[in-house]
């Protein structure tokens, strides 16, 4: 997760359950992710903090499967280097993907 304010990386703290900044402080309570619980080779435990943030642009396309008027996009080469990129879509409501062969 970044800051808001200064954009550096912020980190978790457990004992006060926020997510503090590295840079300027700046604190954001750790209810923003998913927190799992996993044990290492030695037997101890500890936790997995899982984000969902998507930072991809957005792009006003009709999904095909439900209709919503809003997709997250990327460009990828997925053929030659002579040949232009693919535009992958992915629907911001129900997650189905397609493409758009450019």
């Amino acid at each position: 997760m970044f800051c808001p304010k200064c954009k550096r990386l912020m980190r978790p703290d457990r004992e006060r359950h926020v997510w503090q900044c590295s840079g300027c402080g700046h604190t954001e309570p750790l209810g923003r992710g998913v927190e799992v619980g996993r044990s290492t080779p030695q037997g101890r435990e500890v936790a997995v903090v899982e984000t969902k943030t998507v930072t991809l642009p957005k792009a006003e396309e009709t999904c095909p499967k439900c209709g919503n008027g809003e997709a997250y996009w990327v460009l990828r080469q997925t053929r030659g280097a002579d040949e232009p990129e693919t535009r992958i879509f992915e629907c911001t409501k129900c997650g189905h993907k397609w493409r758009e062969y450019q």
